[in-house]
């Protein structure tokens, strides 16, 4: 058994370094490949038996994928933004989620509203990562990206809810009255129990120094967040979303600089683990969701999935265009609306991509719900089509409207790198005038910071037009990367003559790697 279950780990892993190498190759989102992989897998007999429970997609995924996301969430951003957040996250994503439940219950009649309604809140929350990586590779304003990425975050926290609500309707009757109370006492408790739990780890965090105990902690905080939370009664996804934004507006000053680049890179390989191993689940369970909707006619099924992607994506179009303009006339004064123009708003609601959250909630349905494969069926067209449909088309529709030149995002960037580095070079030449810094080391750093300032300017001279050099790049970035190359060849023939060891070459190869990243998050 233990044998058959780690040939299942390693199948999937094959699988999903396949899938993203074609995605890579095709241009095509990585879901697609994953997904038609976990179907050609599912005709192996040990692999069409890797059925995964769904209460360990709720407990295992969820709690890592809503932490992390809440963790990176820039909070003053998030708080100028939060009206237009707001009128997204919830106002769209209780529309959107009751809109569907209507849908389905008007295509299928014979599903009852619990479940209905379970589906709409699967298809609810989007996920924003294909959109604003697209944005940001374009130079899409900065704000634009923010209110997407915080709308991603607490739509999350409010479909989860309702998806709560419904479960709980399918195992016991809940009125208007009951459910209202549920819901408060559900968001209440999760949040007050996010934040206790957001402070105790927190001052934990600070008495930590070791890297690797801090992204033990880290791993271990989620699930210390959602677990406790459901099984209290409360809600297990708003108290981890609680705990993750507490611990992330304070993450300066509880990691050391170290802990932070390991525990970040740790978290980017582990989140992509996750998503892209949900959708080769989702493609090993195609055959067993196929079979389970077979006792519905090809005409019901199309009409019905048909009827559910309209309703996703035109709503979010609808609400974008309108739901804005219409809020000037609510009481009191609402500037933010007045800011996000027409051209943002259609792109807002063309980039409303489902994505992993939507296929673990979907995936994580109880095996005992009714119509649960047709579920699953309607969760996976809906996550595949729009990130067919609009991922794909999403890029050519910024240049088309001129959302997708700026580069004022990167020239703030270097304006900032410049005058933190200026300020630096001061204070050291301060201490140095003192004598508090002997001459030598003082030109140490000098040097040290002078490169940096260096970088920070041909940024700048960039953006200036200043000259191009080989390929159309700008002269400074050619010469650095000839550079590097040149450095790279160095290493090579010092290892080759015995002059160096493997160790010593791999340890400057690494430093070169991260100069080179430095450099390449400078110029996007």
């Amino acid at each position: 058994m233990i044998e058959a279950y780690l040939i299942v780990a390693v199948v999937i892993a094959v699988m999903m370094l396949v899938g993203r190498a074609v995605a890579r190759g095709t241009g095509v989102p990585a879901a697609i490949p994953l997904v038609l992989l976990g179907v050609a897998a599912s005709f192996v007999p040990t692999m069409s038996k890797a059925v995964v429970p769904p209460d360990f997609i709720l407990n295992l995924y969820l709690p890592l994928l809503v932490y992390r996301a809440a963790f990176l969430t820039a909070p003053r951003e998030t708080r100028e933004d939060a009206v237009p957040i707001s009128v997204m996250a919830f106002g769209l994503t209780c529309a959107t989620a009751l809109a569907v439940m209507a849908a389905i219950r008007l295509a299928v009649p014979q599903v009852g509203w619990p479940v209905a309604l379970a589906l709409g809140a699967a298809v609810a929350p989007t996920d924003p990562v294909s959109a604003t990586s697209i944005m940001r590779r374009l130079g899409t304003p900065r704000r634009l990206v923010t209110i997407l990425e915080g709308e991603s975050l607490v739509n999350d926290a409010v479909a989860l809810t309702l998806f709560g609500l419904a479960l709980t309707a399918l195992s016991e009757p809940v009125t208007l009255t009951g459910g209202v109370l549920l819901m408060v006492r559900v968001v209440a408790g999760g949040v007050l129990y996010g934040l206790a739990l957001g402070w105790a780890v927190g001052r934990l965090r600070r008495r930590i120094t070791d890297g690797g105990t801090q992204i033990v902690l880290s791993l271990i905080t989620p699930f210390a967040a959602y677990l406790p939370a459901d099984h209290f009664g409360f809600s297990g996804v708003l108290a981890t979303i609680t705990t993750g934004f507490y611990l992330g507006t304070r993450a300066h000053g509880l990691l050391q600089p170290a802990s932070r680049l390991t525990g970040n890179a740790f978290w980017e390989v582990l989140v992509l683990l996750l998503e892209s191993s949900l959708f080769v689940l989702l493609g090993l369970e195609i055959r067993q969701v196929i079979n389970g909707v077979s006792r519905y006619s090809v005409a019901t099924l199309v009409s019905t999935a048909l009827i559910v992607l309209l309703v996703v994506v035109l709503l979010r179009l609808v609400w974008t265009m309108l739901a804005f303009p219409l809020a000037r006339w609510l009481p009191g004064r609402h500037l933010s609306f007045d800011r996000v123009g027409k051209r943002a708003r259609l792109v807002m609601g063309w980039a409303g991509m489902r994505g992993a959250i939507t296929l673990a909630v979907a995936l994580s349905i109880p095996l005992s719900a009714p119509h649960r494969p047709l579920l699953i069926f309607m969760a996976a067209v809906v996550v595949l089509a729009t990130l067919l449909g609009q991922a794909t088309t999403l890029a050519p529709l910024l240049r088309r409207l001129g959302l997708g030149e700026s580069r004022k995002t990167v020239v703030e960037e270097a304006r900032a790198r410049q005058a933190t580095t200026e300020a630096a070079l001061a204070r050291l030449e301060e201490l140095a005038s003192k004598e508090e810094v002997d001459e030598r080391t003082a030109e140490v750093f000098r040097q040290l910071y002078e490169l940096r300032l260096d970088r920070a300017r041909a940024v700048l001279d960039d953006e200036d037009g200043d000259g191009q050099g080989a390929r159309g790049e700008s002269g400074s970035r050619w010469l650095r990367k000839q550079l590097a190359h040149a450095q790279r060849d160095e290493l090579d023939d010092l290892y080759a003559k015995g002059k160096i060891s493997a160790a010593t070459q791999r340890h400057l190869i690494h430093e070169l790697d991260l100069e080179e990243r430095r450099r390449a998050s400078d110029s996007h």
